[in-house]
């Protein structure tokens, strides 16, 4: 929705790029005042080029990542402001950054190509370093086996000279000076451990930790906690969005997750930070498992999909996986603003569907997945994703007056998913749409802020709906199904101190593996 404008931006302006002819070689300069900055501090930047141009820029990003590595876009700059003299200085804000490695590139006319060679920095907290969280638990064991895990991406703060050691907890865990905890556990049940942390200025901190070990013959993963989430251009438009997001993770005892709107780079830097693994789909998708990825498919460069999918493996000793499906389906025309803003019939809303290409992205992923859905009682399936359209089980007719008075409109997005064999787990966990309407859109615009051809509805109720998924098929069954946030949410445009990183609530399953 709104939110895409700007990757739509981004997207034209990597298209203006490619029309500046690529220099041979930069031959300008760049330097830093200093290799660490403090966040907080600004970035203070001397260059010089024998190109000046009123539209050359230097831009922040995350380190290795999101850069423009070739010289063509990769994806948004972090921080940016304009160079425009032969030599000059400038400077790049940190607020609402996090500490991390980073890269400054000098950059031509609003585009891509380098005009001097790229400078690495460290941005780093000046607060006491601190576990994002805890109590919280780590992924599951087995008795008898080998286990491992990390913690050494859990704690913020001054993280300088940062080690870890074992303060408490069952005889089998081992904790190395990096955060890996390793052993193998004797017997089942659930082991406790304490953990320290401690920076090289001799500051601490702990956290309490539980591991769920599994008997030889039971299975690793008895319940699976799903997540479908739109990070909002990565959380970017909250403060200290990384530190927050790691936190519901663990709070929630999240296992995987299906992202939209990832900036890039933000499924790799959060599944780093927990010890998971990843798919980093691109500028856009993501996706991160607790437990092993096997397999990851298809590349949106090769496809044209609106989704991606990985295969992980749930259970080493069976070899059984599922199958992660994320999609982010098109934004605009955006049917709840036709049906509460015109007078539009059901067809037309339909036809609408198809004009915002929705109908055609969920025709594709249903086709991609056939040969899975075939196989789901095998490897279950989940479809998790933002379609940007209601759902057909919302709409009935004791829901209308939640719809501006529609009912029984049945919204592509959801009729092809079921058609296929697909459910909606929050619908079987909640049946009732007067009852639970699970509007996930939004928890931050509450009042319609104009455009998609409804300039004169501004400042009308922004719909609230349901557009955020967990699909699912196989032998799953479906114990809980919420719309879930963290905190209360302020409305835009007061969200900036959020401990909600997005606009949308997220849809967290917990299923249970038969």
């Amino acid at each position: 929705m709104r939110r895409l404008l700007l990757l739509l931006a981004a997207a034209i302006l990597a298209t203006t790029a490619l029309t500046v002819p690529a220099h041979a070689a930069p031959d300008g300069t760049l330097s830093l005042a200093g290799a660490t900055v403090k966040l907080g501090d600004p970035i203070k930047l001397t260059y010089s080029t024998p190109r000046p141009h009123a539209k050359n820029w230097a831009g922040l990003y995350t380190e290795p990542g999101n850069g423009p590595v070739n010289e063509q876009y990769v994806g948004a700059s972090l921080k940016w402001a304009y160079t425009p003299s032969a030599a000059g200085e400038a400077t790049l804000p940190t607020d609402g950054l996090e500490p991390g490695d980073y890269v400054v590139y000098l950059l031509a006319q609003d585009g891509y190509a380098w005009l001097a060679q790229p400078v690495r920095l460290k941005l780093v907290s000046a607060a006491p370093p601190h576990f994002v969280t805890s109590p919280f638990t780590l992924r599951n064991g087995r008795a008898g086996q080998p286990y491992a895990a990390s913690v050494g991406g859990l704690v913020k703060g001054d993280t300088t000279g940062l080690t870890f050691a074992k303060k408490a907890g069952a005889a089998w865990i081992e904790v190395a000076a990096d955060g890996r905890v390793t052993g193998t556990p004797a017997a089942r049940g659930t082991a406790a451990l304490t953990v320290e942390a401690r920076n090289s200025a001799g500051q601490s901190t702990t956290a309490e930790i539980s591991i769920r070990v599994r008997g030889s013959r039971q299975a690793l993963v008895p319940r699976l906690n799903a997540l479908s989430w739109n990070l909002w251009h990565g959380g970017s438009q909250v403060s200290g969005a990384r530190e927050k997001q790691l936190r519901f993770l663990l709070d929630r005892d999240v296992d995987v997750v299906g992202m939209q709107e990832t900036s890039g780079t933000s499924a790799r830097e959060l599944a780093e930070s927990l010890g998971w693994d990843y798919y980093q789909a691109g500028a856009d998708m993501g996706l991160i498992s607790r437990y092993p990825i096997t397999a990851r498919g298809p590349l949106p460069s090769q496809s044209g999909l609106a989704g991606v999918y990985a295969r992980v493996r749930i259970d080493e000793r069976t070899g059984r996986e599922l199958v992660l499906w994320t999609a982010h389906l098109g934004y605009t025309p955006y049917g709840p603003y036709d049906a509460c803003f015109s007078g539009r019939s059901t067809g037309e809303l339909l036809s609408r569907e198809t004009e915002a290409g929705r109908t055609r992205q969920i025709q594709e992923i249903v086709a991609a997945m056939k040969d899975q859905l075939r196989a789901a009682k095998r490897s279950p399936v989940l479809l998790t994703g933002d379609f940007n359209a209601p759902s057909h089980l919302d709409y009935t007719p004791r829901a209308a007056p939640s719809h501006c008075g529609r009912q029984r409109v049945p919204w592509p997005t959801s009729t092809v998913p079921e058609r296929a064999g697909l459910r909606d787990s929050y619908r079987v966990a909640n049946p009732n749409p007067v009852a639970k309407p699970g509007a996930t859109w939004s928890p931050v615009y509450k009042t319609f802020t104009g455009g998609y051809g409804y300039d004169d509805r501004a400042g009308a109720p922004e719909p609230q709906d349901r557009i955020d998924f967990v699909h699912y098929a196989g032998n799953l069954s479906v114990e809980a199904s919420d719309a879930v946030v963290a905190g209360t949410p302020r409305a835009h445009p007061d969200h900036r101190d959020n401990e909600w990183t997005s606009d949308h609530a997220a849809v967290l399953t917990a299923f249970g593996i038969n």
